[in-house]
């Protein structure tokens, strides 16, 4: 036994039993260890002495310490760590299927399928990390262990302290360090060009490596190679990577492209996360364009205003949206959802690429151009298959009537269609609903708005009140500000009591004015529910309005929601709606937080925070995406990841009171209660100076143990109709809301604003 690993032996003494040498590499040796402690095989990586010496053992075990923190299917969990007369170690679970570079020294290439699915889970594990601020800094095969054909991703934390340790005083150069240290921070083959520059690395960089790893997958070698260090790295300055389609048959050609950016010699070419990389992989991975994508399909793409006045933008939008209307209209046509179609507004992202991901064979996409009165509108219809023009025209317009323009051009590019794809009759197109400009601009301003959520709906009021005030009878703009309202009342943006009125005042004109109407029916439905308590007038307007919109996604959306979910307790129903909304309108990153919230209450915690996940990925400004997925890790007890999870989400939107009452149920969870204690003392304080629901008063007291408070907080939102309460009172799985219901004067609340019967309608 040599001097080291005698020191190495007693070291561990009395918490693990060293077998054997499972492999040793350039940095550090692996041995095969038995934990005394919980009777189970581990592997000890343990660092080379001069390794660890440049490191340091406090450099080292900080970093060790916040990779503990993850915790991700496909990222290799850290079970100890420690250092001992000089030695530093970390303590991992032994994995029977070897590595990935194993399995290519096998192999030689792998499988298509296989190359790419593993790349989507070492993806996956990357983004999760890049989320809690680790970058990895080393991926290669060698750090890619393989569990049941599954990919784990190794050495988190490595990279990072050898950065900080490594170049020598003065260098930036990596080429140099790796001469005077005999070390890298990362390997040649998979090395990005900015840490072969010695520039700063962050997620971007794992994204390139990950890139170099999949194209030795597919093809059977890096894609930069060479006799010497010097000459792989400065390849990747110089030389463009081969299109892997080009080389390997059955590449399908979206994974080259996916390839092709993350292998981009800027970051900033690259994906922006790796989420989105395993995005662009993973709907591959479903396949081409199925067969049974109709012909007769479409998506109208957001018209894109070429005009220099920036407020074109919603008339662009809404000769788009009048577009879409029209077309909806023909039976036998399929036409891509509003929300899915406009995902993709200011984007550059190639035609095929958009109908894969919708389903749809054509891709009609125009512009928009005002110079004083003139205005010129442009449309192209164009075979998503092969790029070829189907027809393209050109309308020049005096802008006198701005509907009738729209009007007319909506129905002319309506019949193109119709004649071009054999769709069946259009009907003719409903009358605007406003004479009004001014009033139509602040009403598609109000739209844009309310899409967005978060603070946007404040600004989404004053849009439509504007619209109201140009023409009082314009129904749509009565509608949105009455659903307006009702939200802003729901995410606790404002004291429902000063938008009450308001908001059933423009419910009822908007009813008033197109009792037809689908959106006048959805905010009926929530101003019933959401300001007067009322379930059953609330559940007639939602089924009104679905009826009147059999295809209106946020109609059906929700009504699965608020009525299925949260009144009815239907969690079945309202999760089979949400999907088939989803169906019809993949691309909505809110339809996945809604599907997220209902999945929760119906108790698929996995689901619901991959729904989540995936919300935040297609729109990472998205508020509601990140409350789920805190609302989703609270209920499914996964209390440290809600903590760093919250935490980062206030980086982005300010101390939300639903994130401080989640964070408030995690630390009270764990044992944390001085902290716990400290958020609701804050919550009461703002409470004193602006409003802050009592529903979630009520929940955090009880998280932090004051049963009084909470019960007066309790009685407090009934009585003053805190909308909040609605999902909380009766159906809400968190366990603050659990708790709660245990009170006794809970059940007191539930008899008094009669909802201890069930719902007839």
């Amino acid at each position: 036994m040599t001097e080291r690993l005698a020191r190495l032996t007693a070291a561990l003494l009395g918490g693990y039993r060293l077998e054997c040498e499972l492999g040793a590499g350039g940095m550090a040796t692996v041995y095969l260890a038995h934990d005394l402690k919980h009777d189970r095989e581990v592997a000890i990586k343990v660092l080379r002495e001069d390794v660890a010496q440049n490191v340091g053992a406090e450099r080292f075990l900080r970093e060790i310490q916040l990779v503990a923190k993850l915790s991700h299917p496909h990222i290799l969990p850290l079970y100890d760590s420690g250092s001992a007369d000089g030695i530093l170690y970390f303590v991992m679970p032994k994995v029977t299927g070897g590595s990935l570079r194993d399995r290519l020294d096998q192999a030689h290439q792998l499988p298509v399928d296989e190359a790419i699915r593993l790349a989507v889970e070492v993806a996956g594990a990357l983004d999760y990390a890049h989320r809690h601020n680790v970058v990895h800094r080393d991926i290669k095969p060698e750090n890619i262990m393989l569990q049941d054909g599954h990919a784990l991703v190794a050495d988190f934390g490595i990279g990072k302290a050898l950065e900080e340790s490594q170049l020598p005083e003065g260098s930036r150069d990596v080429k140099e360090a790796l001469t005077q240290t005999g070390m890298s921070i990362g390997t040649p083959a998979y090395m990005s060009p900015e840490q072969a520059a010695g520039d700063a690395a962050d997620g971007r960089s794992d994204l390139y490596s990950l890139g170099c790893m999949l194209y030795e997958m597919l093809i059977g070698e890096p894609p930069f190679t060479g006799p010497t260090v010097q000459v792989v790295l400065a390849k990747r300055f110089v030389q463009t990577p081969a299109d892997v389609a080009g080389l390997r048959d059955g590449v399908p050609k979206p994974v080259a492209r996916a390839l092709q950016k993350a292998l981009a010699r800027s970051p900033a070419d690259r994906h922006d996360t790796a989420g989105l990389f395993a995005a662009a992989c993973g709907e591959v991975e479903r396949g081409e364009q199925r067969s049974d994508v109709p012909e007769k399909s479409v998506v109208v793409l957001p018209f894109e205003n070429m005009s220099a006045d920036r407020e074109t933008d919603y008339f662009a939008d809404g000769i788009s949206e009048e577009i879409i209307n029209a077309l909806t209209q023909c039976p036998d046509l399929r036409v891509a959802a509003r929300t899915s179609a406009f995902s993709f507004k200011g984007k550059q992202d190639d035609l095929r690429t958009i109908a894969e991901k919708l389903q749809v064979r054509h891709v009609l996409e125009g512009s928009v151009r005002k110079a004083g009165s003139r205005l010129r509108i442009t449309a192209q219809l164009i075979s998503a298959a092969d790029g070829f023009h189907l027809w393209s025209e050109r309308y020049d317009r005096e802008m006198t009537d701005i509907f009738a323009i729209q009007d007319e051009i909506a129905s002319a590019i309506a019949a193109k269609l119709q004649v071009t794809l054999g769709a069946g009759e259009i009907a003719q197109l409903a009358k605007p609903a406003t004479a009004s400009l001014e009033a139509y601009d602040e009403y598609l301003k109000g739209m844009a708005l309310m899409h967005r959520r978060g603070v946007g709906i404040l600004e989404a009021i004053e849009c439509f009140r504007k619209a109201t005030l140009k023409d009082p009878t314009y129904a749509p703009a009565l509608a949105g500000l009455a659903h307006a309202l009702a939200l802003a009342a729901f995410w606790g943006m404002a004291d429902p009591e000063e938008g009450r009125q308001a908001a059933r005042d423009a419910s009822a004109r908007a009813l008033a004015a197109d009792s037809n109407l689908v959106a006048a029916q959805v905010a009926a439905a929530m101003v019933a529910i959401a300001v007067e308590f009322d379930r059953t007038k609330a559940a007639h307007a939602w089924d009104r309005a679905v009826a009147l919109g059999l295809t209106d996604v946020d109609a059906r959306a929700s009504r699965a929601l608020f009525h299925l979910c949260y009144v009815e307790g239907d969690f079945a129903a309202a999760i089979r709606e949400l999907r088939q909304t989803l169906a019809s309108d993949p691309l909505n990153h809110a339809l996945h937080s809604q599907l997220g919230l209902a999945l929760t209450f119906g108790g698929d915690h996995a689901e619901a925070i991959a729904e989540a996940r995936q919300a935040i990925t297609m729109d990472p400004r998205s508020f509601f995406g990140y409350w789920v997925l805190i609302h989703a890790l609270l209920v499914n007890g996964q209390d440290e990841e809600v903590l760093s999870t919250g935490v980062a989400t206030m980086r982005r939107f300010g101390r939300n009171s639903w994130i401080l009452l989640g964070l408030a149920g995690a630390y009270a969870a764990l044992g944390r209660l001085e902290e716990a204690s400290a958020i609701y003392d804050e919550l009461t304080a703002r409470s004193r100076t602006e409003y802050v629901q009592p529903t979630v008063l009520a929940m955090t007291a009880i998280s932090v143990g004051r049963r009084e408070e909470a019960v007066a907080w309790l009685a407090r939102a009934a009585a003053s109709r805190d909308v909040f309460l609605v999902p909380m009172l009766l159906q809400s799985p968190t366990p603050a809301a659990v708790a709660l219901r245990r009170e006794p004067e809970h059940a007191d609340i539930v008899r008094q604003l009669g909802w201890d019967k069930p719902l007839t309608t």
